[in-house]
């Protein structure tokens, strides 16, 4: 039987051969760095800045569908991609809300209840993890990230530059967006926390 010393040693050289600067690693620290760039070009508010913006946007979103894929396919799952995975998410979505929130183009009430509910989320993830409980990603956790992510690309496309935004369309589009965000991030929100009740 091995003793704890020996066990703590096999675990240290575990860590020790972790790969960090992998595939997946590679493009979750791409997409950090991205988020500054994103917000910067969307504070500028000209046309051409928010096409840069929506350009930027765009590629960091592309990064955090492949990421997951290529980790789970190539098995290349690390600590560090599941710290730094999740914090990269939450930075892009809630730093791109809180820039439209200070823009005006976003009511400031929509981003504080999504940040709550994602700041939440997490706490709650994270202590039970510590319980040794896994919370995994559910269904209506990623539908809420897919409309997150299709709001904050409506918001930034420049539409005034080759479209009228006065009419009845934009509007209807912008609340029906809205909406369903704000009831994909709560219900998701409810879903996780559903089969803590059911245990109890």
């Amino acid at each position: 039987m091995q003793s704890i010393k020996e066990m703590d040693n096999n675990v240290s050289k575990r860590k020790a051969q972790e790969v960090i600067f992998n595939v997946p690693n590679v493009l979750t620290i791409i997409r950090l760095v991205l988020i500054p760039v994103f917000i910067y070009y969307l504070l500028q508010t000209d046309t051409r800045s928010l096409w840069i913006a929506f350009v930027v946007f765009a590629l960091a979103s592309m990064t955090d569908y492949v990421d997951g894929e290529i980790a789970r396919r190539w098995a290349l799952i690390t600590d560090f991609g599941k710290i730094w995975d999740p914090i990269a998410d939450k930075a892009l979505t809630l730093g791109a809300f809180a820039t439209l929130s200070y823009l005006g183009w976003l009511p400031w009430w929509f981003t504080i209840i999504v940040a709550v509910r994602e700041f939440g989320i997490t706490y709650m993830r994270k202590r039970l993890l510590e319980r040794g409980i896994v919370v995994a990603a559910n269904f209506s956790g990623k539908l809420k990230t897919t409309f997150q992510m299709m709001l904050i690309a409506f918001l930034v496309v420049p539409w005034a530059s080759f479209t009228d935004v006065s009419g009845t369309w934009y509007s209807v589009t912008y609340w029906a967006l809205v909406g369903i965000t704000l009831f994909m991030t709560l219900y998701s929100g409810v879903g996780y926390l559903m089969p803590l009740f059911k245990k109890n």
